[in-house]
């Protein structure tokens, strides 16, 4: 047993949004989803330009996905989680803050980069700097202060997360170098390197989480006990696997290995899934849209199995591992951390959600399905993509920001 030193007066913060990371970051997060959309479909429609030269759009798109939204819920998430996992209270109040900030002047660093000319602003490269100070400093205090707890009361069992925000902060490094140098393919693989380090960290706290909120969710039931499968084997399989599909897909493209590595991924894990089965998961849409994205994780890995040999573009898989493990994993699990970490029933879920979480079924079957059956209409299917994650966003933001926002009804501190 480690000795965990309790603070001698109860925690504090000047605004209950403030009081633990989950409620500024996932409110961030969820306004940002909506923002930086919205500009894409400006850009992807031409409404506004990004100068190709200077920073490829797709890159502008994918890098405030990967290193803006979807970090932004790793970082909340983890701030969170790692409190309950060590027992050791992380930043909150003006600390927070601090981090938060980092963060935000990131985003607008990019903003003002990436479109400030597009909106007839001069073109000058000194936002870019500003961003990558801030990005830095916001995914190094992050890794500082959950390796500092975990070091604190040796969980060296968390290393492994440690280990990917460290190259996190490596991969968006090379995306700042790469636009700072003009080296569009150095941008590319800091950009691949964090989506995927993304997707591992999905995988792995997806393996922790999932199965104890299914068996949490439905053990409360009529008392009764629910047990789900998971195997040691599997969860080495499914990481071997996964990091050799990473190495081919990103350093050493080649067909045979990719499909091999690929349906490793996704066969591990679609076995894996089946261990977890319940029939009762979908009377509760918090559980059913965990599983609904695990199961499109699977499905985009044997995507990237078959596109070699069927000729769809790369992208089409790529952005189904995007949307389920990113896109639904993150607003399953924001809409499921939020209830519980501000005291309200995980069993009573705001009317919306199950909207929100067709909404991003939506979104997965427009930018991944229809266009591998008809690209005639390939536009169509972009812009019904575009206004289903805006609007899936917009409702979690309507449903969940006034809990983030306010105190606990317990009136505890959290």
């Amino acid at each position: 047993m480690h000795a965990i030193d309790l603070p001698s007066h109860p925690p504090t913060s000047p605004h209950p949004i403030l009081n633990l990371a989950f409620r500024v970051f996932f409110s961030a997060a969820a306004i940002f989803a909506v923002v930086a959309m919205v500009l894409w479909s400006f850009i992807f429609t031409g409404h506004t330009h990004i100068d190709a030269q200077t920073l490829n759009p797709l890159y502008w798109h994918g890098h405030e996905m990967v290193y803006g939204y979807a970090l932004a819920v790793v970082a909340g998430f983890l701030l969170t989680a790692v409190k309950t996992w060590t027992g050791v209270m992380m930043p909150h109040g003006y600390k927070l803050l601090a981090i938060f900030m980092c963060w935000l002047v990131a985003r607008l660093g990019w903003l003002a980069f990436g479109l400030g000319w597009g909106f007839g602003f001069e073109q000058s490269a000194w936002p870019l700097y500003i961003a990558a100070v801030f990005d830095l400093l916001f995914i190094g205090s992050t890794a500082f202060v959950i390796s500092r707890a975990v070091l604190q009361v040796k969980q060296y069992k968390q290393m492994g997360i440690l280990s990917k925000l460290a190259l996190l902060t490596l991969g968006n490094g090379l995306c700042y170098w790469g636009v700072a140098s003009a080296d569009m393919n150095l941008t590319r693989i800091g950009m691949y390197l964090g989506f995927y380090l993304i997707i591992g960290l999905v995988l792995t706290i997806g393996r922790r989480v999932v199965p104890f909120f299914i068996e949490r969710g439905l053990s409360s039931d009529k008392n009764k006990s629910i047990t789900v499968r998971n195997s040691k084997v599997q969860d080495i399989a499914s990481l071997a696997f996964f990091l050799a599909f990473f190495i081919v897909d990103v350093f050493y493209p080649n067909k045979y290995l990719l499909t091999i590595t690929a349906l490793g991924v996704a066969g591990v894990n679609t076995i894996r899934l089946a261990g977890w089965y319940h029939r009762d998961i979908w009377q509760k849409p918090l559980l059913w849209s965990l599983y609904i994205a695990f199961l499109g994780m699977c499905l985009s890995f044997l995507l990237y199995a078959l596109q070699p040999w069927f000729g769809y573009t790369h992208s089409i898989a790529m952005h189904g591992l995007a949307i389920a493990g990113v896109g639904m994993m993150t607003v399953s699990m924001m809409s499921r951390v939020a209830l519980g970490h501000t005291g309200r029933s995980i069993h009573q879920p705001p009317k919306t959600v199950n909207i929100m979480f067709i909404l991003m079924v939506l979104v997965f079957i427009s930018r991944v399905l229809l266009p591998l059956v008809d690209t005639s209409h390939y536009l169509l299917w972009i812009m019904i993509t575009q206004g289903a994650w805006i609007a899936c966003f917009i409702l979690y933001c309507s449903s969940y920001l006034p809990m983030l926002a306010r105190p606990r009804p317990d009136g505890l501190f959290g």
